[in-house]
């Protein structure tokens, strides 16, 4: 997916950037939610960028900018199994 489209990273990733701005600093969103905002159809096929999305979020957790949490807690990239949350980089 990324690869037909070399924008799609950016534009989830700052997707997610703006989600979390508009929700505060105590919110949290899922990939979902960026998928859906970058999606331009009325279908389901925002599910495809799942992935992508959940890609964009790690690069945001290796540049301090955000967390991925599963039960609340920050969780590593590679012990990350199932849905997964995305907030602001607690400093």
């Amino acid at each position: 997916m990324e690869d037909r489209d070399p924008q799609l990273g950016q534009r989830l990733e700052k997707a997610i950037m703006s989600l979390l701005e508009r929700r505060g600093d105590t919110a949290s969103i899922c990939p979902s939610d960026a998928a859906r905002t970058v999606y331009e159809g009325d279908d389901d096929g925002w599910r495809a960028l799942m992935e992508p999305a959940r890609r964009a979020a790690w690069r945001l957790v290796n540049d301090g900018e955000v967390e991925v949490t599963q039960g609340g807690r920050p969780v590593e990239e590679a012990q990350a199994r199932g849905p997964v949350r995305i907030r602001r980089a607690r400093r």
